[in-house]
């Protein structure tokens, strides 16, 4: 017959998993925005060691969480829109409607900035990425529009604009991104697509 656990070995055991589940979280969090950084900067195609180094972890744990590149793409890009999403909320808290849809549009950049070479990934026919455009357009458009809508109501944007048409405008500018200058040239023209949601708005 085997020996029963005591109370205080099963509380030690608990507390080894938590611990080590805590760990690999970690991992993961860190791998996730090591890789946000890495794409951003060199591309969906940069190398794993690269990822690993940024993220403090070899490059085994890589694979061990991602085994294969696909599933470390989809995993940065589907946190981002996450996060992207939920961003919406919390400046539409704490900043006036016409603000809080400024700032939006600038996170929104910032995520746009994760997605270089992924449009060459998602047409690859690979299943992982098969979610990802509707989980796009499942969260970030009824974020943009919670912004939309109140800069509506309060005269700073014109009625009638479509969400879905202002992310794909602002995703078009930053297609051709490929360093600072261009990044620049994208800005100023989102600036100038946002003056323009201003054309025939009435003051509250």
């Amino acid at each position: 017959m085997g020996e029963d656990i005591s109370a205080g070995d099963k509380i030690s055991v608990a507390k080894t998993d938590r611990r080590v589940r805590a760990d690999a979280q970690r991992n993961l969090d860190a791998l996730i925005e090591a890789a946000k950084a890495v794409f951003a900067s060199s591309g969906v195609d940069a190398p794993v060691r690269d990822i690993a180094e940024k993220a403090g972890v070899g490059v085994g744990t890589v694979y061990r969480h991602f085994p294969q590149r696909a599933d470390l793409v989809a995993a940065v890009f589907r946190r981002e829109i996450d996060a992207c999403a939920a961003a919406a909320a919390s400046l539409a808290a704490t900043h006036p409607p016409r603000e809080a849809l400024d700032l939006w549009i600038e996170r929104y950049v910032v995520f746009l900035a994760t997605k270089r070479g992924l449009a060459t990934a998602l047409h690859s026919n690979n299943p992982v990425y098969a979610d990802l455009p509707t989980r796009r357009n499942g969260q970030l458009i009824p974020a943009l529009k919670l912004l939309l809508d109140a800069a509506v109501a309060t005269g700073d944007v014109r009625p009638g604009v479509d969400p879905y048409d202002l992310l794909n405008a602002v995703g078009s500018l930053y297609m051709t991104v490929h360093d600072e200058e261009s990044a620049r040239s994208a800005q100023r023209m989102v600036s100038l697509l946002l003056d323009g949601l201003r054309y025939g708005a009435k003051p509250a």
